[in-house]
């Protein structure tokens, strides 16, 4: 019985999951023009390319900026109003459906929306900043602010995940341990430190390895809004370093290593959250 109910599950991922892995890995030691069907064995060749680039090194500190503003962003903004919109509000319901809502639209019509909304000369963004005299940052030509905007359009959309898996949480949390800390006099900030904190942890490190997960697969908001740039890798990550070098600059060898790294990447990082988890949780 066991086996005829895992079965069909690992067969799925065998053909959709690990054996694209296992191709993907076994592409980064070939140099393959996409459009030809023969491909040539150079070895190690991708990864010392990789590794030798100067534009390696500013798309993996784009990625890490990115990765860890929007996990961060996203989780604290989620939490805290979790917090807010599990008390008993007048209207929570559509306030909590409005900061869900923009989760299921797709990032490609918010990375347009968001052009607008960030546009230097009639945008809401530059209209706010000259009403109080703050200079407007050219987002689309400045690298560093054109980062900051797709990842402030990043964490709009997808902070209703992190809202929503949080609210859950504490909807869940036993009423018993809140009324044993109201009894000993603990206000507000020491029962959300000492009880609610811990009570969420579990739910804390589900979210962060899949908000880092997602956040790692960002293309559409990027794509849209600033194609990569500007002046060259402004705002490009790894996962939009696989197109570029598959895709435009037909490199499929390259691209896949590009790929295999951020995956050995990803897996050292998840195993180290794991084990550290498991050293808590004991």
């Amino acid at each position: 019985m066991f086996l005829a109910l895992v079965l069909p599950n690992l067969a799925l991922l065998g053909v959709f999951v690990y054996r694209p892995l296992i191709d993907n890995i076994r592409l980064s030691f070939f140099d393959w023009n996409i459009s030809s069907p023969t491909s040539t064995f150079i070895g190690w060749s991708n990864y010392i390319e990789w590794w030798n680039r100067a534009d390696s090194w500013a798309v993996v500190q784009n990625t890490v900026i990115f990765t860890v503003a929007a996990v961060v962003g996203s989780m604290v903004l989620g939490l805290a109003l979790a917090l807010l919109l599990d008390q008993h509000l007048v209207g929570r319901g559509i306030v909590r459906s409005a900061v869900f809502a923009p989760f299921v639209i797709a990032g490609a019509a918010i990375g347009v929306a968001f052009q607008f909304i960030f546009d230097p000369r009639f945008g809401m963004i530059s209209a706010l900043l000259t009403m109080v005299g703050l200079p407007v940052p050219n987002f689309y030509q400045d690298p560093d602010w054109a980062l900051f905007m797709v990842t402030v359009t990043y964490i709009w959309k997808n902070l209703g995940y992190s809202f929503v898996i949080y609210l859950a949480a504490l909807q869940a949390k036993p009423a018993e341990l809140y009324e044993a800390a109201e009894m000993d006099g603990a206000g507000r900030w020491a029962t959300f430190r000492s009880v609610t904190l811990p009570l969420l942890r579990p739910t804390t490190f589900f979210l962060s390895i899949t908000v880092m997960l997602n956040s790692l697969q960002v293309f559409d908001i990027i794509y849209v809004m600033t194609r990569g740039g500007p002046q060259g890798n402004g705002t490009t990550t790894m996962v939009f370093q696989v197109y570029q070098e598959t895709f435009q600059n037909f490199r499929a060898g390259y691209g896949a290593t590009v790929a295999t790294i951020m995956f050995l990447v990803l897996l050292v990082i998840t195993a180290v959250q794991v084990r550290v988890m498991d050293r808590r949780t004991t």
